[in-house]
């Protein structure tokens, strides 16, 4: 009796030592962006796709089928250069931030020399998002040129839209002191737009964005149009810069195709992250359950495709993160 109570004793103490491990929890926060944006939800449904937190059911019972005992967390911030300097320094575990953004920190460029972020590594190559320039819909302001003047909101501080903004606007000669700079996030430029306190408004996110689809179907609004000579200016001066085009019908009221620009949504993580953690994620983010999760939960997402997901990332040059390269070796071998 008394050896079996022993035995028993020993089985009890391993099977509450396996439950244990069973349970143990990894958090992974996500820096996405703000209100009215595309990095938000985006980022939300990667955290939906890649968690699987402990208890919860198997994947082939029909329950989560992201990394076991993973607890991804979408988090609201300033988006691409907050999320890249709090990945570089650990406040985050990954973060969407745009290519042309991820490229200068890297490097050390512009406005961040002296502080390349060599720690960077790249997940995936997403989606693209579109430079948007919103108007009142009465606007006459017709070319970039015309902002002179007036009162434009390029993003908030510290983001990479205001990067990307005051990039573009240099390009063609206009300075802070040419025009009244107001620092919002979409979703507060949406309203100061509407409301008339402002004359225009940058964002760069993937359309449709949010605050401009909402902006178009209340107080009404237009995007400007860049010519083909000003896309060849960007292009020229801006690597990561592509041309683009926002389809018509995109947003209420938008009855022709917008030409424009853009960069890729890319989502980075620490070169330091767990190899093996990695490999699950960027499997995860890829397996069947995810794309059903993508294809209904937002336009750009249902675009995020594994046979994209490294285009154009050799060329960018911040390195794969080894774990990611590992999953792609498998995914991209079947």
């Amino acid at each position: 009796m008394k050896h079996f109570s022993a035995v028993a004793a020993v089985v009890a103490a391993l099977t509450m030592a396996t439950s244990v491990t069973a349970q143990d929890t990894t958090f992974f926060r996500i820096g996405t962006g703000g209100a009215g944006g595309t990095y938000f939800p985006i980022g939300a449904l990667i955290a939906n796709a890649i968690s699987s937190p402990p208890g919860s059911r198997p994947c082939e019972e029909g329950g989560s089928c992201g990394v076991p005992g993973l607890v991804a967390i979408a988090q609201s911030t300033n988006a691409s250069v907050h999320n890249n300097s709090a990945v570089q320094n650990g406040g985050l575990e990954a973060g969407l931030t745009g290519s042309s953004t991820l490229y200068e920190q890297y490097n050390g460029l512009g406005d961040f020399e002296g502080q390349a972020a060599k720690d960077l590594r790249v997940v995936a190559n997403l989606f693209p998002e579109e430079a948007q320039i919103a108007l009142p819909v009465n606007s006459e302001i017709d070319d970039i040129t015309d902002l002179k003047g007036k009162r434009v909101s390029i993003g908030e501080a510290g983001s990479g839209l205001q990067v990307s903004a005051l990039q573009i606007l240099g390009e063609f000669g206009i300075t802070r002191d040419d025009f009244t700079p107001v620092e919002l996030n979409n979703a507060q430029a949406a309203e100061r737009l509407a409301d008339g306190q402002i004359d225009a408004y940058f964002a760069l996110a993937g359309a449709p964005a949010a605050a401009i689809v909402q902006l178009a179907s209340t107080s009404g609004m237009k995007l400007l149009n860049f010519s083909d000579d000003e896309l060849a200016r960007i292009e020229k001066a801006f690597p990561y810069y592509a041309r683009t085009t926002i389809p018509a019908n995109t947003y209420q009221g938008q009855d022709t195709p917008v030409e424009t620009f853009g960069v890729s949504t890319i989502l980075a993580v620490n070169a330091n992250a767990s190899e093996e953690l990695i490999y699950n994620v960027t499997k995860a983010l890829w397996n069947e359950n995810s794309r059903k999760l993508f294809d209904a939960g937002h336009p750009k997402a249902a675009t995020m495709r594994l046979e994209t997901a490294l285009n154009g990332v050799e060329n960018l040059g911040v390195p794969l993160h080894p774990g990611a390269r590992r999953a792609y070796d498998e995914l991209l071998a079947k």
